[in-house]
């Protein structure tokens, strides 16, 4: 996995709450921090030099959680580097921290974070990060990720989500306790419901087969975006899985996916985010 990082205490917060990654298979890691050239200037070489100390304090946090770790410090744009890097390295998850939703639409890394989500060719982990105000300074929790616990699937059975419905069978194989699978009809639609139910059905006895698992299926009218992101938040989901149009899908990036909105709108649960064709 490629885990971005700008060196924060919310990024100490994603490091230590990524330990579970382990048990999926995940055995090697590269932490990156991407210097902004356009910020940085002449002064790059020595601000490099100066952010190495605290660049290997955390590859040290990632090996406590037993992974083999590369450090790397680049020079560029981050949204374009840590995508790149991904890419370069064949790096099967990018993990990154995000605030949610603020007044201005913010998430970590200011509007970076939203660029790597917007031109993701990897499955992209979106952390959700918990603040409190300590006295005169905000201040972010600790965080515990649950990755085999309650798992979210929401489905529209797209090919993007039939993508996407590959990695939760996987946790299934790795042993998650439970997964539910969610269903939202627009309002208007008429599908033809024993199809629909006949998939969910079918999606369900896959899963099972895979082993001891509770296997819940929901379907409901309205919003997609609006019911999906109200189940997440009811707060007994622990990770979110969905497919995403990723990179190249000009209404996407201009328009926001419901993909998209669910990781920007999850108080709680950490979103996986399958790209299109991956």
């Amino acid at each position: 996995m490629l885990v971005a990082t700008d060196l924060s205490e919310a990024s100490d917060r994603v490091i230590e709450a990524l330990g579970g990654l382990a048990a999926l298979g995940v055995k090697e890691s590269v932490l990156l921090y991407c210097l902004n050239l356009r910020d940085a200037g002449t002064l790059a070489p020595r601000l490099m030099k100066l952010t190495r100390p605290a660049l290997d304090a955390q590859g040290r946090k990632l090996e406590e959680h037993g992974f083999a770790v590369t450090t790397e410090l680049a020079l560029g744009l981050p949204h374009i580097e840590v995508n790149r890097q991904a890419e370069e390295r064949d790096c099967g998850l990018v993990v990154i921290g995000s605030h949610g939703e603020t007044g201005s639409g913010r998430i970590l890394l200011g509007g970076v974070a939203g660029a790597i989500l917007h031109n993701a060719v990897r499955p992209l982990l979106v952390i959700r990060l918990k603040f409190k105000d300590l006295g005169d300074r905000e201040v972010c929790e600790f965080l515990t990720c649950d990755f085999r616990g309650h798992v979210l699937f929401p489905t529209d059975f797209s090919a993007n989500a039939g993508n996407a419905f590959r990695s939760v069978l996987g946790l299934a194989d790795v042993g998650a306790a439970e997964i539910t699978l969610l269903h939202v009809r627009k309002p208007g639609e008429s599908p033809d419901e024993r199809v629909v139910d006949q998939r969910l059905a079918e999606m369900k006895t896959d899963l099972e087969s895979r082993g001891p698992m509770r296997v819940n299926v929901e379907s409901r009218e309205g919003n997609p975006k609006k019911e999906i992101v109200e189940r997440v938040n009811q707060g007994d989901i622990s990770l979110v899985v969905m497919g995403s149009q990723g990179r190249g899908y000009v209404a996407e990036f201009f328009l926001g996916s419901v993909s998209h909105e669910v990781a920007r709108r999850s108080k709680t649960a950490p979103v996986l985010l399958i790209p299109a064709g991956y």
